[in-house]
């Protein structure tokens, strides 16, 4: 059955799908109030909803929207909250392994990162959380994909796939568009190679329809926003509220007991408490935590997809270092205040593909399953943490302590 699915990537990455949904859905009402950054997210979603005045101005629309929609159908509970959440967590997963197929074409390659994504913690957690990072990074991945996809032929059509999903990336959170200018970047660099990974599409038409429907579809998720009963936006008013937006996330805002700078995100030093309280008569708790053995490990992958990359003239291998790199480098420049764990999201995804491909690289001879034994301390460490990433039910107020190896975490 094993030596079959290989042969069927593409319904290998459904199985994967089918069990990352379960696994993000299994005890979706937990915790059942608002936890962490929900409390400002939830509230702009039902504003939105009905379309009342502008509400948490500082982002876009598209997740509150994703989170109104879930209200609309599922109810204004724990589970209308973040049931879209549960399909964006799982679209990332589909995405990790589409971009790894696309790169590698390997179907245990591409299943490996996937398992990874599906098990690093972060994304289980930002999927079962009505907030803007799962969204963020499953339009990014499979922006990604598409991009590459693109490589693959027919790119005119599959370039503006790319660009479409790009461009909800952005309208999700701005923290998309450097992805958005590196995929431009790519973009210059492919047509200007030998191997013009774009035949058939010059460079300028393809910048521009990049350009184009990337920046079009961004400014397209206003559209609700035309429509407030109160304060309703215009056309006039578009481009200047682009800017409002900009200062008010770029403001100087108070210390936070849970801020932390961007060289500590890869080290683990400062998780999150999402949530520790009593719910439901019990004690609950939700820890934005990475699993260490990934997020200390990719960081080792990283490394060797550069250093191999670079040896072999690998663009694959040497790309997804980068990728990494580059998705940590930008916070070290973007002007914001304070800065929390939640922004490493879409690095701890980057990590997941750069471990798949190191082990592709390396894996070989006597260390051909090294990734199967590198799977066994990650699945360990998944079930280890499980119940303070899950809000499952804890002995008391002091149960968090067993899980305490570092006294930042507290």
């Amino acid at each position: 059955m094993l030596s079959r699915l290989r042969d069927r990537p593409w319904t290998t990455a459904l199985l994967i799908a089918c069990v990352a949904q379960l696994l993000f859905l299994w005890g979706l009402g937990r915790p059942g109030k608002l936890s962490f950054d929900e409390v400002h997210y939830v509230p702009a979603a039902r504003t939105l909803l009905a379309l009342a005045y502008p509400a948490n101005t500082e982002h876009p629309l598209v997740a509150k929207a994703f989170i109104a929609a879930g209200i609309a159908l599922f109810g204004d509970t724990p589970w209308g909250w973040r049931i879209f959440g549960t399909l964006a967590g799982t679209a990332t997963v589909l995405g990790v392994f589409a971009c790894l197929q696309l790169l590698f074409r390997r179907t245990p390659v591409s299943a490996f990162g996937a398992g990874l994504a599906m098990l690093n913690q972060t994304l289980l957690i930002e999927a079962r959380t009505a907030m803007l990072e799962v969204y963020l990074g499953a339009f990014t991945t499979l922006a990604i994909a598409a991009l590459l996809w693109s490589m693959r032929g027919r790119p005119a059509l599959r370039l503006t796939l790319s660009a479409v999903l790009f461009g909800l990336a952005v309208g999700v959170k701005w923290a998309a568009i450097p992805y958005v200018a590196g995929a431009g970047l790519l973009l210059i660099w492919g047509k200007s190679d030998q191997r013009d990974y774009w035949p058939g599409l010059s460079l300028f038409p393809a910048l521009a329809l990049f350009g184009l429907v990337s920046v079009g579809t961004y400014l397209a998720t206003f559209a609700p926003a035309f429509f407030y009963a109160q304060d309703p936006l215009t056309l006039s008013r578009l481009i200047p509220f682009q800017v409002e937006m900009y200062q008010r996330q770029t403001q100087i805002l108070a210390p936070h007991p849970y801020q932390s700078s961007w060289w500590s995100w890869p080290l683990l030093i400062r998780p999150i408490w999402y949530f520790y309280e009593p719910d439901n008569g019990v004690q609950r708790g939700v820890l934005l935590l990475g699993n260490p053995a990934i997020m200390w490990g990719g960081l080792v992958a990283v490394a060797a997809c550069l250093w191999a990359g670079w040896r072999r003239r690998s663009r694959a291998l040497l790309g997804v270092g980068l990728l990494w790199v580059g998705s940590l480098a930008v916070w070290a420049v973007i002007p914001k205040s304070l800065g929390f764990y939640y922004y490493y999201h879409l690095s701890s995804i980057w990590l997941c593909l750069a471990l798949a491909a190191a082990f592709h690289a390396y894996a070989k001879g006597r260390f051909a399953r090294a990734n199967e034994w590198f799977a066994l301390p990650v699945l360990m460490l998944f079930v280890y943490f499980y119940p303070i990433i899950s809000a499952a039910p804890l002995s008391g107020p002091q149960a968090f302590n067993r899980w305490m190896w570092l006294d930042s975490w507290r």
